[in-house]
């Protein structure tokens, strides 16, 4: 089985509260049926390589939507 984990920030960052950028981001990766885990720096989500990259795909066009000006990802990919 293959299985992807992927962890994504997004920019510009605001210590001591998520802006609306990041509360799109972390809404639609929700929306695709993931459970996001949110850290200090990053939100991280695991399932099928296909879906991570579906869902990482919506978390893109809605942060970017909501005013994002980075996002930064960085996905791992084991058998």
């Amino acid at each position: 089985m293959v299985a992807c984990t992927s962890e994504f920030l997004v920019e510009p960052f605001t210590e001591g509260s998520q802006g609306d950028h990041v509360v799109a981001a972390i809404d639609a990766v929700g929306a695709a049926g993931f459970e996001p885990i949110v850290g200090p720096f990053g939100t991280s989500i695991e399932g099928e390589p296909a879906a991570v990259f579906a869902a990482l795909d919506d978390m893109i066009q809605a942060a970017m939507a909501a005013g994002a000006s980075r996002v930064a990802i960085t996905t791992t990919v084991v058998q």
